[in-house]
């Protein structure tokens, strides 16, 4: 009873409020509920199987008791029928088309076959190619024989007779299908692209030995740099420029070694404790100084470059050479990351000169944003930017270093799908493009090289879209969080042929599934609008008053209240025991104008509270039902974060917190992530974002949660700020699970301790009718 009396004791609750929430029966419905209605979304994902190169479409519709088989014309007209045969289809496997290139295997985990018909007289070697890139032998199949592979949708395979001379490539797809190794296969797996040469002869082989480069050629071996070592080694040239007589590499002088050392204090093949040590640098650490090295093969020498504008440099890569060679680029990425410039290396004197200098007073979002396109001849190049606010597509004069946007408009460019010079045009993802809609919803656009933005998408949600193998039409699915799935087939102008398939949710809505409400308000300036959305459980009564629990992801690399369909299984976990649960994109958070980014810069514990708050306040305007005397926050990882800065700092709003794997101090956490955002050098921001810093603030409940094998945010971060709290004099709850890793607040066992915390401190009874 004395943790009831606790809960009871940190505010007064309404007669509405001790009304039963909480107890067994909530609890069993929060667990099948979620389970129950993952069997009745069945979302309509089929194969598409293109005929006649992409002028009709068939597919198989298995959702219902038996499957439909559909096929759809051109003009539109649909046919549909229980089997292939009345459809005129044969009844084989598709015939998977070759490719030119691979890439590392990816995809949706749905299992497949594919089966290998070699029309060799000779074996072929198959290989699988791996999540990493890497070629994975699994055996050969032999001469005009056949052979069947287990695989799952969306992975790669690459067949040869030995290395460098391929036989096949193919990519799995969600059905069955034939690759046939011949001739065709081999052209094209052999064949490049109309606009890349094959490589010029090299004038000799350049490589490391002692640390300094080397040039070997016609037996012999010349010595080229005489001033490497073990700490300033060279890396091998492996850029070489387009005739094969000159080639960049680079020299790295190494960074520092951050270790982290964690303890695995129950595992499970031992008795005694087990070390784990982590290569983990962290902000402000010295890292790896890489400058350019050129290198005249043909002369046998090495080509002084100056290093004064590379210096601090977090990154330099995106190597091209010109096509006449006589130019070899670099992007160099400052370290701090509010410059991004494009260099320009002459290749006969070395001499450096800057083409784009993209400058920040804030932050150049690298990590999410950096693209580039060299056109044809290599005097212009296509380079995203968000210099007028906006990300887009400039086009940039390689000669001048003059830049203009491709286009105009209040929207933001996602990503760069295809560039097509003959068509003048490229085809891109984009977010805001059509006013009035929500402004996360993805849309499919034709960007012309004159400027023109046709988008090809049209409907109020978020799509995606396979194309044709023509390429003069595609299937587009969009969704949004409170609507299923819409399927429809589109010409590559954006106009309609058909319309699919169009998901039904009666049956889940009729098993007490609530689509969530998506409600919009006015930020923290009044103007800009904040968006977010309500979930509210399957026996919510609007005469009872609910409290709120917030889940809170704030990470400035991304946006994060789903666009989506989708179940919501975490959040209906919580509803389902009496809450509402709710989710918004404040300010900081990613793809929206760059003023709004702006506030994450030297400020993640701002976390987008003021927005968070004031939509919240002003849901509750057109919702009594809403409790705001009682709010509750999760979160994991930067969530966890920001989990307990809302007790620090927003106390009279939030009032419970559960806190998991957090990276309560941005010091403590990967360099990469929090240099983005914050900045380096290190300055007094970081403190000032640190929970650590601010730990004796602490009003309310809360839960931290942390695996001490935590690999993603050192578990260090989460004990610090338990030290804190503790030397504050803080009462709060910590969990500290052996063996688990990062997101172990996701498991069974957590996810329950989340729930009952939540029960217990905001409706004020004991979980499950204890």
């Amino acid at each position: 009873m004395r943790r009831l009396a606790a809960a009871l004791a940190g505010f007064a609750l309404t007669a509405a409020a001790l009304q039963a929430q909480g107890t067994q029966a909530d609890y069993e419905r929060a667990r099948s509920l979620p389970v129950a209605w993952s069997k009745l979304d069945r979302p309509f994902r089929p194969q598409w199987r293109w005929l006649d190169g992409g002028k009709r479409v068939w597919f198989v519709d298995d959702r219902g008791p038996q499957p439909q088989w559909t096929l759809v014309e051109a003009d539109g007209s649909v046919r549909r029928a229980a089997s292939r045969e009345a459809l005129g289809l044969p009844d084989v496997e598709a015939t998977l088309a070759p490719r030119a290139r691979w890439r590392p295997s990816g995809g949706s985990g749905h299992a497949t076959a594919i089966t290998f018909i070699n029309r060799f007289e000779r074996a072929v070697r198959v290989f699988w190619v791996a999540g990493d890139g890497d070629l994975k032998p699994y055996g050969e199949v032999p001469a005009g024989g056949e052979r069947r592979f287990s695989t799952f949708a969306g992975h790669q395979w690459v067949l040869d007779f030995a290395a460098d001379d391929l036989a096949g490539i193919f990519v799995a797809e969600r059905d069955a299908g034939r690759a046939v190794v011949d001739a065709g296969s081999r052209e094209r797996a052999m064949a490049r692209a109309v606009d890349e040469p094959p490589p010029a002869p090299r004038a000799g082989e350049l490589f490391v030995k002692d640390h300094d480069v080397w040039l070997r050629r016609s037996g012999e071996e010349l010595r080229l740099t005489r001033d490497g070592s073990a700490v300033d080694p060279y890396h091998a040239p492996t850029h070489w420029s387009p005739k094969g007589g000159a080639a960049l590499g680079f020299q790295v002088a190494p960074g520092e070694e951050r270790l982290v050392h964690l303890v695995e204090s129950a595992p499970k093949d031992q008795l005694q404790p087990k070390l784990h040590v982590l290569n983990y640098r962290k902000p402000g650490d010295r890292i790896d100084r890489p400058r350019p090295r050129l290198f005249d093969v043909v002369a046998g020498r090495q080509i002084p470059v100056d290093d004064a504008p590379f210096a601090d440099a977090w990154s330099i890569d995106h190597v091209h050479w010109a096509a006449d060679g006589k130019e070899v680029f670099v992007l160099h990425n400052q370290r701090g990351h509010q410059r991004l410039r494009l260099y320009g290396i002459d290749a006969a004197s070395g001499a450096v000169r800057t083409i784009v200098d993209e400058q920040s007073a804030t932050f150049v979002d690298y990590s999410q944003k950096t693209w580039l396109h060299w056109l044809r001849g290599d005097k212009e190049l296509l380079w995203a930017s968000e210099r007028d606010g906006w990300n887009r597509v400039w086009r940039v004069d390689v000669a001048t270093g003059g830049a203009r946007p491709l286009y105009e408009g209040a929207f933001v460019l996602r990503r760069v799908e295809r560039v097509d010079e003959a068509a003048g045009a490229l085809w891109a993802t984009v977010l805001g493009v059509h006013p009035g809609q929500d402004p996360y919803h993805r849309h499919l656009a034709r960007i012309g090289f004159d400027g023109a933005v046709t988008p090809l998408t049209t409907a109020d949600g978020s799509h995606e879209w396979e194309w044709a193998p023509d390429r003069q039409s595609f299937v587009a699915r969009w969704s949004r969080a409170d609507h299923p799935w819409v399927t429809e087939w589109r010409r590559a102008d954006g106009a309609r042929i058909a319309e699919l398939a169009r998901d039904d949710d009666a049956a889940l809505r009729a098993a007490g599934f609530r689509l969530p409400e998506r409600f919009v308000a006015k930020g923290r300036d009044g103007a800009t609008a904040i968006h977010g959305h309500l979930i509210l459980p399957s026996t919510f009564d609007p005469q009872r008053r609910y409290p709120v629990v917030e889940d809170i992801y704030a990470g400035p690399h991304d946006h994060h209240v789903p666009k989506r369909w989708g179940l919501g299984h975490r959040q209906r976990a919580i509803a389902e025991l009496g809450f509402v649960v709710v989710q918004i994109d404040g300010m900081g958070t990613n793809w929206r104008h760059k003023a709004f980014h702006d506030v994450a810069w030297r400020n993640l514990e701002d976390s987008g509270f003021p927005d968070r708050v004031l939509w919240l306040r002003e849901a509750a305007t057109t919702r009594p039902w809403l409790d705001l005397s009682r709010v509750g926050i999760f979160g994991g990882s930067a969530g966890g974060q920001s989990a307990l800065a809302a007790l620090l700092h927003h106390p009279e709003h939030y009032h419970v917190a559960v806190a998991d794997c957090g990276c309560h101090d941005n010091r403590m956490d990967k360099i990469w992530w929090n240099e983005a955002w914050m900045g380096w050098p290190i300055g007094p921001w970081y403190a000032e974002s640190s929970n650590v810093t601010h730990a004796a603030k602490l009003r309310g409940k809360l839960l931290l949660t942390v695996g001490e094998l935590d690999r993603n945010v050192d578990p260090a971060s989460t004990m610090q700020v338990a030290n804190a709290l503790l030397a504050a004099d803080k009462d709060f709850e910590l969990v500290v699970v052996p063996g688990g890793g990062h997101g172990v607040g996701e498991s069974p066992v957590l996810v329950r301790r989340r729930q009952d915390f939540f029960v217990l401190h905001l409706h004020g009874v004991e979980p499950r009718g204890k």
